[in-house]
């Protein structure tokens, strides 16, 4: 069988997944074994492989994710109430199947960016499509979009992705324009598309961030009743990491010896047991 111009017409075909497998199986000697219907099966892997990486790359280019964050690098053990097990139910992307909303709260730098980012890394994982905006840019551009005549636009192509992150909400109070703009967006996702937001305030204070009550109570009725929640607290974690390597840095170098030491002393006596 003549190798290359088998190459050229999987490439020319477009299979490029089926191009690198087929070029990696001629050089396995192993694979001289194989039946037909593994060797096909074998290329079908390597073609599908490839075409869910490319789909990733490029659901997560349109994202335009702040953080490149991944649910895998998570800390749990910071003390900032973060339930694992809830967490990890989120991180199956079922609340957007579901058509659900996610709202996370807390005080600056508890990492709720983050860990909307790390949701939006996976949902693009999954081949969810997903945009992030901090909510302040978006009012911005919705504004400037409204003087060239792209604001419909714009709207439409936020309301088509499944996973909406609306990244920083408050605490100042909208304007009257800003106030109709999130309505629109809210009124095209209702019970079709996923938001996630994250604020600073408490979802109590989000009526008053809204200023009018009548839109109010449109905007939040229907964000609010099938969302789930995360509040976290606790102290800055960009505070806390900067505190630990301050103290670290102003370590005597016999104190960053001891620290060895005694870091070294349960290895020592692993050996000495094995």
């Amino acid at each position: 069988m003549l190798t290359h111009p088998t190459l050229d017409l999987l490439h020319d075909l477009g299979l490029h997944g089926m191009a690198k497998g087929f070029k990696a199986l001629e050089q396995n000697t192993e694979a001289r074994t194989l039946e037909h219907a593994e060797w096909l099966a074998l290329l079908l892997e390597h073609e599908q492989t490839l075409r869910r990486q490319k789909r990733f790359e490029t659901r997560a280019r349109t994202a335009r994710l702040r953080h490149n964050a991944s649910v895998e690098d998570i800390d749990y053990r910071a003390a900032r109430g973060l339930d694992r097990a809830m967490f990890l139910k989120l991180a199956s992307c079922g609340f957007i199947r579901e058509r659900r909303n996610l709202l996370i709260t807390g005080p600056c730098g508890v990492g709720k960016s983050w860990l909307s980012c790390a949701l939006g890394h996976k949902a693009c994982r999954e081949d969810i499509s997903v945009l992030y905006h901090r909510m302040p840019r978006l009012f911005a551009a919705l504004e400037l979009a409204r003087g060239d005549g792209r604001y419909a636009k714009l709207l439409r192509s936020i309301a088509r992705v499944d996973l909406l992150i609306l990244d920083d909400w408050g605490p100042e109070q909208l304007k009257a324009e800003q106030r109709r703009d999130l309505l629109e967006i809210v009124e095209d996702r209702y019970d079709t598309r996923s938001i996630l937001i994250t604020s600073q305030l408490p979802v109590s204070q989000w009526y008053e961030v809204i200023g009018d009550p009548t839109l109010a109570d449109a905007i939040l009725d229907r964000v609010i009743h099938n969302a789930y929640r995360i509040e976290l607290k606790g102290e800055s974690m960009r505070k806390l990491k900067l505190t630990a390597q301050e103290k670290h840095e102003t370590m005597r170098p016999d104190e960053h010896d001891q620290q060895d030491a005694n870091t070294s002393k349960p290895t020592a006596a692993k050996a000495r047991q094995k």
